[in-house]
């Protein structure tokens, strides 16, 4: 007597759910059940007849594709660790085996919740919202990166309480997080310590630093801020005022001081420091600090925001001073966000790629979940040219 293992098992199916292989191993439905009743159904290929019986498995589909169960789980995942061409392999056998992963044993064999929790900033805004609008495409690609990797999306707020980063490193809520804006960053770098202590999964938008706690996705803030400089200095601004808090506790804003303050030094000019006033990223800010720039009475013939909501203020306030933007004073801004093409005039600005951005930050967090080896991410920018500093399009 023969004691092999069956090549498969046998599968009864109810109605609608029969299913045959055909000479290339592709999954087609049979209509050959009468509803109510059970029948035998095979799943056959001309090498290999089988018979299927019961409600599909992972294992069921790694037989019929060729590869082996754990691949299958990850393939269903959505884990990078599997070929496109294997994916979609999968996929296609799990779609017509009508398969339905069980998410709650699923995560009860990983330990992971499937869930992901991006935690938000609040930011001061002129509504009710509290959410910076240079995040919101990159809320929506977050959102899309989610599906495509079969995760759940938990949205809150940083400071709902004041120990955030304890409550969902013990709750358990999520098997990491997304950290989108963090104010003042000396006074946020210990809440990304205690995370990293308390050994909870993160991923940060932000500037990449020497040292700093944990991966961050960000922008080429310096090489931005190159873009700003050179295209000032081009065309013949060389007395630049700086918006925006140049110093360790924005690193982003300072990076993009520098770097505009490089390309004008190159240039023969340079960023006085009495041209440059500290603001926060928001139109009161901007407006605020402009202000505060007119009243020093120091000559300046363009501005470099920190953020497109500083420039739009700054903008504002320029106007009501009796200045033409961009005959007397140029206006550049940095993020490129919908308002940016709004303003009167539009704004020239450095453009970051949001979509990109939240893309990276899911892949980056699902590679820590499933214990790959990740890095920060820098993502290069570009300059978008408008009105504000004296045409009406093109970019480079």
């Amino acid at each position: 007597m023969s004691h092999a293992r069956p090549a498969f098992p046998r599968a009864t199916l109810r109605w609608g759910e029969g299913w045959i292989l055909d000479e290339n191993a592709m999954l087609r439905c049979t209509p050959e059940v009468s509803r109510g009743a059970w029948h035998d159904a095979a799943c056959t290929t001309r090498s290999n007849p089988m018979t299927i019986k019961g409600k599909p498995t992972s294992l069921d589909i790694a037989h019929l594709a060729g590869v082996s169960q754990p691949t299958v789980s990850r393939a269903l995942s959505g884990s990078p660790m599997v070929n496109e061409e294997t994916r979609r392999r999968i996929l296609a056998i799990a779609e017509q085996l009508n398969y339905k992963v069980d998410k709650n044993a699923s995560s009860l064999r990983r330990q992971h919740s499937g869930t992901i929790a991006l935690l938000l900033f609040e930011d001061p805004t002129s509504d009710e919202s509290h959410i910076n609008p240079f995040f919101l495409p990159m809320l929506g690609s977050i959102t899309r990166a989610c599906a495509r990797h079969g995760q759940d999306l938990l949205i809150s707020f940083q400071q709902l309480s004041n120990d955030w980063h304890a409550d969902y490193g013990d709750s358990n809520k999520a098997d990491g997080l997304i950290l989108l804006g963090y104010g003042d960053y000396l006074a946020y770098q210990g809440k990304l310590e205690k995370l990293l202590e308390q050994g909870t999964l993160f991923v940060r938008w932000g500037a990449v630093l020497p040292d700093q706690p944990g991966i961050s996705i960000g922008c080429d803030n310096i090489g931005g801020g190159r873009l700003a400089g050179q295209h000032l200095s081009g065309l013949g601004r060389n007395r630049v005022a700086f918006l925006g808090d140049a110093s360790s506790h924005y690193p982003e804003f300072l990076d993009r001081y520098r770097g505009c303050d490089e390309a004008l030094r190159e240039a023969g000019a340079a960023i006085d420091p009495a041209l440059q006033v500290d603001a926060l990223s928001s139109e009161e800010a901007g407006y605020d600090a402009a202000s505060i720039l007119l009243r020093q009475e120091q000559p300046f013939d363009a501005v470099f925001a920190a953020s497109d909501l500083i420039a739009i203020g700054a903008m504002r306030a320029l106007i009501e001073h009796g200045l033409r933007v961009p005959e007397d004073v140029a206006v550049i801004g940095f993020d490129d966000i919908p308002a940016a093409r709004m303003a009167t005039p539009t704004l020239t600005t450095i453009f970051q790629d949001t979509t990109r951005a939240g893309e990276l930050l899911v892949e980056t967090l699902m590679k820590l979940v499933h214990g790959e080896a990740t890095e920060n991410r820098r993502l290069p920018t570009s300059l978008v040219v408008r009105k504000s500093t004296g045409s009406a399009a093109g970019a480079s």
